[in-house]
């Protein structure tokens, strides 16, 4: 047998058992996608990181293959539990492809939910924020704001503490329930952080005192905010990822005026990632699916959503970022004090807020 034949040999037995490396080109990828027909999302809110025209780039490019969306305004922890249901399920409410927070990749790669697959850029995805065997990979990130609407709110705060002045009675409001949305978990963690304490459980536990003190005192509305309720006044101040703040002062354009605040302390970066699940029904449309998320065209897509994609860096690096698109972010200087929690970090966080929330704070969010 000769080094190529065994090479061969190896790569093909290495993805029958599951590996990384697949036997496959990416021609035959294609091919296989389209006969299937179709890719079931779910979790991907058309305005989130610009979501709704890497959908359309995906359907222009691959018109047989049919976009399936599942539940837009889910959270990560629905995500992994529409997985789990739909283990045997072929038909069109198994998701094939899941895009969850940091935590939940390694998570849900240790329940056996998601298979490995590497794809082409891999390289250029920095080594901290991915699995080594490519279970998850990171896809983007931005940081965690404040979306203020400017015609109920006269004075917009400029720090998480500023939250908690009389002024904010009943406009306060948390973009998902932080018992199962990644977003929401993690603007606790940045709390906690605002209070000088340590990133992980420490900055978790003190983030859930804050937010009883917020409840307490009248400030906190136990409403999940998006554009919507940002624009009717229900949540006139809401605690969001930057890109979809900026995202939801494009959608209502003026009406009313917004201000998107980077809090001066708990500047927090969040990292969402990939993955394929173990059951996909269509395996072959969601590995396409992802090639293009990272392909150069993908990458700007999210880029022009307001989010800093996995491959900016080295995009940067070779020119290949959308110019109009870094001119709409917010100055660089908003990320310089950023930190990015570790995945240790984020996931003893997410046991102190998930577990925590109702006993501490006490406040149902729906």
């Amino acid at each position: 047998m000769t080094l190529k034949t065994t090479l061969a040999a190896t790569a093909s037995l290495i993805a029958l058992m599951g590996g990384a490396v697949s036997a496959q080109t990416l021609a035959e990828i294609e091919a296989a996608a389209k006969a299937e027909g179709m890719l079931t999302t779910i979790a991907l809110p058309h305005s989130w990181c610009g979501y709704g025209d890497v959908i359309a780039g995906f359907k222009a490019k691959y018109p047989e293959i049919q976009v399936n969306e599942l539940n837009p305004d889910a959270g990560s922890a629905d995500e992994v539990e529409a997985v789990k249901a739909n283990k045997g399920n072929t038909g069109p409410q198994a998701p094939d492809v899941v895009d969850v927070g940091l935590a939940f990749g390694p998570s849900m790669m240790a329940e056996g939910l998601l298979q490995p697959y590497k794809v082409s850029t891999w390289d250029e995805i920095p080594d901290s924020i991915k699995d080594p065997d490519g279970h998850w990979y990171g896809d983007y990130y931005g940081v965690m704001s404040f979306i203020v609407n400017k015609d109920l709110v006269e004075n917009a705060p400029t720090d998480w503490a500023d939250l908690l002045k009389p002024e904010y009675a009943g406009q306060v409001a948390l973009a998902g329930d932080p018992r199962a949305s990644n977003q929401a978990i993690l603007a606790v963690l940045a709390a906690g952080l605002s209070k000088g304490a340590a990133s992980g459980e420490d900055a978790g536990k003190a983030g859930l005192e804050f937010f009883a003190e917020l409840n307490k005192a009248g400030n906190f509305v136990p409403v999940i905010a998006k554009a919507g309720t940002i624009a009717q006044g229900a949540t006139p101040i809401a605690i969001a990822w930057d890109y979809n703040a900026l995202a939801w002062g494009d959608e209502m354009a003026g009406n009313p005026p917004v201000e998107i605040v980077v809090p001066k302390t708990g500047v927090l970066a969040g990292v969402y990632v990939q993955g394929i699940s173990a059951y996909a029904p269509h395996p072959n449309a969601a590995k396409l699916w992802m090639e293009y998320l990272y392909s150069d065209e993908g990458q700007n897509l999210w880029l022009k959503g307001y989010c800093h994609p996995a491959r900016f860096n080295a995009m940067a690096a070779a020119g290949k970022l959308d110019a109009g698109a870094m001119e709409k972010l917010p100055p660089a200087e908003s990320y310089e004090a950023a930190y990015f929690p570790t995945v240790a970090e984020v996931d003893s966080n997410k046991a102190a807020v998930t577990g925590g929330w109702d006993a501490i704070v006490g406040a149902n969010v729906e």
